[in-house]
């Protein structure tokens, strides 16, 4: 190890799963114990509960029971007649079940009998840089390196074992949570057949017996196979005992490990034949293969490195350090640098989005690629009314095009599925996907027919990502993007055409709406979610159609984007939706009328969506807006849990209040203190914090968090929106100096930033290969920069 990249270090080995540190590669994830008998816990990011086509059975049963377009023309009289509970109870009926669970894959465990980390060093250091975990280990006197990493080049798992003198014994072992086919060894290999279940209920569906259904017991058609498989090199000897491989007598030895689903190659697109042409003996053969092919690259480390090199993300150093090895427990739990460990958390959410997002995978779920558990909270599934997007923040502004791709994947299979449920449900054209989804593209409400309005009844969560696509082009300025996002953007767009209803006053509304899992109090006293035109709506839809116009101004005369009828559409809706309004309270409404809260300190923020991520709302342009907007942040309140802490962070970004942000911050990174594992109320009213692994969490853990704290301190470090830069726009005092390289800005442009004695200076490129102009801010002071093609400029502007 070199002073040249950013460690983290852990003093002890795990004592459970919220201590041990990840590793992945977008597919393959890890979950690293370390010590002398060091659990790997595996996932495999296609490795989930249900079957492709659950949500197509699940449409079927809905329908038949009633629900569909005359029974929604019934919703909405209901509503307009003022008769919520009416329309309550109606909405259930369009409710199927639930969306399916991502699942833990397997245990691989590499025990080295007696060893201990060794004396005055760290368990575990995780390199943030190479995506490397190195562990120093003795056995009697001998010392021992392991080094464990997970390589997206060669799709595997290696550990990487390297003794003094040769050891004694080290043993090899796989064992699964999931139902076991067949365990084998074969010489220096060692694997083990597994099958998924065909349907998981959720941990919150209580009573529901069985909670997992596999295929044998249904006699259903998809079979969930997947395999894991290890393969060694080593130059010692390797024998089988009791299903495990034992090695002996060796100073080296190097692990690959490879896994396969059924699932992986349905998600790559094969057709039905090849599915079903597929044998779990197939799937074996594809891990066998996979882990050989790993095990006889050159350098797997080195081209593990340069891979994740190649990505080129954004640096962080808020404040002097960054390189070096930090003890988490020190420098970030309870350090009191807060300007390191601002840097740290900015890095290890880059880390994570890396290690969790990869192109040609399914994309981060709400534990990203992580989890233990065969019935998780919320299913670790996708919940696309705040959490997923937020997955996917960063991503872009960090440079991370490569991780970013999945979601883009995620969204053209929620479209195929959300066609169906879009045109049957609601007589719309386009697409629609509420409030979960999962690998299968699940699209419908979910709840069960119990599920409450305030979460299951809302319709634009395919809205709400088509958003996040948009940013990849809009900071990417890739066109090639835009091409492959077009569809998606114009069918959701489609949908909300057909979503909207006339008002009374001849503007246009959304009929039933919700403000995702918020209510206010009816005019009967008691709490319902269910109004029209939630601000949410108006800002999400409103955006949509400017991008899609936007999106086929710049497509041109290209055969895809030639669609005038659509264009002169969503310039008629347009100029009839309602804009986001201010309350008597001072405060931006978060419903089309003004109700009693039922939940003042809500951890939503859904009615800001307009100042971020949407840009709809800013200081410069609708001074009144971002006051109001302001106001309302104030009444909600400073911290609730990681993901909301996130979210206030960049919308105080956006409001240039760097003081607040850099406050929430601080609370977001301080330890949590209770069960790493209790599932706390969703209410906020248990914060979070971060877990001994840096993990946030709600809790329990969610990933977003992570994420979202990357978001928002890139946030506060640079804001490219109206055709300007705005450097350093949410800085705090405290942040004196620092550096950030690789920054992205909406349209194509790359920027370093360095800061520090009174002066900013920061260089721009330009990725498109074109000539650009653009205006460069700082506070009040402001410079023009001409950017020639294929070259760099270097501004110079006063810090304060």
């Amino acid at each position: 190890m070199t002073d040249s990249t950013l460690r983290l270090a852990w003093r002890d080995i795990a004592t459970d799963w919220y201590s041990a540190v990840p590793l992945g590669n977008g597919r393959l994830g890890a979950m690293v114990f370390g010590g002398g008998t060091c659990r790997y816990q595996l996932n495999n990011a296609t490795v989930w509960s249900g079957h492709p086509g659950i949500a197509a059975e699940e449409l079927d049963r809905v329908t038949a029971a009633g629900a569909g377009p005359e029974l929604l023309e019934d919703v909405r009289a209901a509503l307009d007649d003022g008769d919520v509970r009416r329309g309550e109870d109606l909405l259930m009926r369009f409710e199927g079940r639930y969306s399916q669970e991502f699942l833990p894959l397997a245990d691989l465990t590499v025990e080295i009998p007696r060893a201990r980390p060794l004396a005055g060093t760290p368990a575990r250091v995780l390199d943030l840089d190479l995506g490397t975990l190195d562990e120093q280990l003795e056995v009697d006197g001998v010392q021992i390196r392991r080094r464990s990493w997970i390589s997206a080049p060669e799709q595997a798992l290696y550990i990487e074992i390297v003794a003094v003198t040769a050891l004694p014994e080290l043993v090899i072992g796989l064992d699964s949570p999931l139902r076991v086919r067949e365990r084998w060894t074969e010489g220096a290999s060692l694997g083990i057949d597994l099958v998924a279940p065909i349907d998981g209920t959720p941990l919150h569906e209580q009573g529901v017996e069985p909670a997992h259904t596999y295929a044998d017991d249904a006699d259903a058609t998809f079979d969930a196979a997947a395999s894991v498989a290890v393969a060694i090199a080593t130059n010692g000897s390797v024998d089988s005992v009791d299903d495990r491989l034992r090695v002996t007598s060796a100073s080296r030895v190097l692990i690959a490990l490879s896994s396969s689903s059924r699932a992986a190659s349905w998600w790559a697109g094969r057709d039905d034949e090849e599915q079903r042409a597929l044998t779990s003996l197939d799937i074996r053969a594809q891990a066998c293969d996979a882990a050989q092919s790993a095990l006889e690259a050159d350098d797997p480390h080195g081209g593990h490195v340069a891979d994740l090199a190649g990505m080129t993300p954004a640096r962080f150093r808020i404040g002097d350090r960054r390189d070096g090895t930090w003890d988490v427990h020190d420098d970030v739990l309870n350090g009191f640098d807060d300007a390191l460990r601002t840097t740290i958390m900015a890095e290890y959410g880059r880390y994570l989005i890396a290690a969790s997002s990869r192109r040609g995978g399914p994309a981060a779920n709400l534990q990203g690629i992580w989890n233990h558990e065969m019935r998780p909270a919320w299913s670790s599934n996708y919940t696309v009314n705040i959490n997923t997007e937020m997955n996917y923040w960063a991503a872009p502004l960090i440079g991370l095009e490569d991780p970013a791709e999945p979601l883009i994947s995620l969204v053209e299979h929620i479209a195929a599925t959300g066609a169906d449920v879009a045109r049957r449900l609601y007589g719309a054209r386009g697409w629609v996907c509420h409030h979960n989804t999962d690998l299968w593209g699940w699209s419908l409400p979910v709840g069960n027919g119990h599920g409450g309005a305030s979460w299951a009844q809302w319709a634009l969560g395919g809205v709400w990502l088509c958003h996040n696509l948009w940013d990849q082009y809009a900071i990417s300025a890739d066109e090639a993007v835009l091409r492959r996002i077009w569809p998606l953007l114009r069918g959701a767009a489609l949908f909300c055409l057909d979503w909207l209803q006339p008002a009374v006053d001849g503007t246009l509304r959304t009929n039933p709406s919700t403000s995702p899992e918020n209510m206010f109090v009816a005019d009967d006293g008691r709490p319902t979610a269910l109004g029209d035109m939630a601000t949410m709506d108006a800002a999400l839809i409103g955006s949509l159609f400017d991008r899609c116009l936007a999106a086929l101004a710049a497509l041109g005369g290209d055969p895809v984007a030639e669609d005038t009828d659509l264009a002169g559409e969503l310039r008629r809706a347009s100029a009839l939706l309602p804009v986001e309004t201010v309350g008597p309270d001072g405060r931006l409404r978060e419903w089309s009328h003004d109700h009693p809260e039922h939940e003042p300190a809500h951890r939503h923020l859904s009615p800001l969506v307009g100042l971020y991520p949407l840009n709809r709302i800013t200081t410069q342009d609708t001074p009144e807006l971002a006051d109001a907007a302001a106001r309302f942040l104030d009444a909600r309140g400073t911290g609730a849990m990681g993901w909301s802490w996130a979210w206030k962070i960049a919308l105080r970004s956006r409001l240039g209040q760097g003081e607040h942000a850099d406050r929430l911050l601080n609370e977001a990174f301080t330890p949590y203190e209770k069960d790493n594992a209790r599932h706390a109320p969703v209410d906020g009213s248990e914060w979070g914090g971060l877990l001994p692994n840096l993990f946030s969490t709600h809790p329990p853990f969610q990933i977003d968090g992570n994420y979202g704290f990357t978001a928002g301190i890139a946030e506060m470090l640079l804001q490219s929106h109206r055709d300007e830069i705005h450097l350093l726009p949410a800085v705090p005092d405290a942040w004196l100096r620092g550096r950030v390289a690789g920054l992205r800005a909406r349209g194509g442009l790359v920027i370093d930033i360095d800061w520090g004695d009174a002066e900013i200076t920061c260089t721009l490129r330009d990725r498109t290969g074109r000539d650009r102009t653009t205006t460069v801010r700082c506070g009040s002071r402001s410079q023009v920069a001409h950017i020639p093609a294929g070259s760099s400029v270097q501004l110079s502007l006063p810090l304060r």
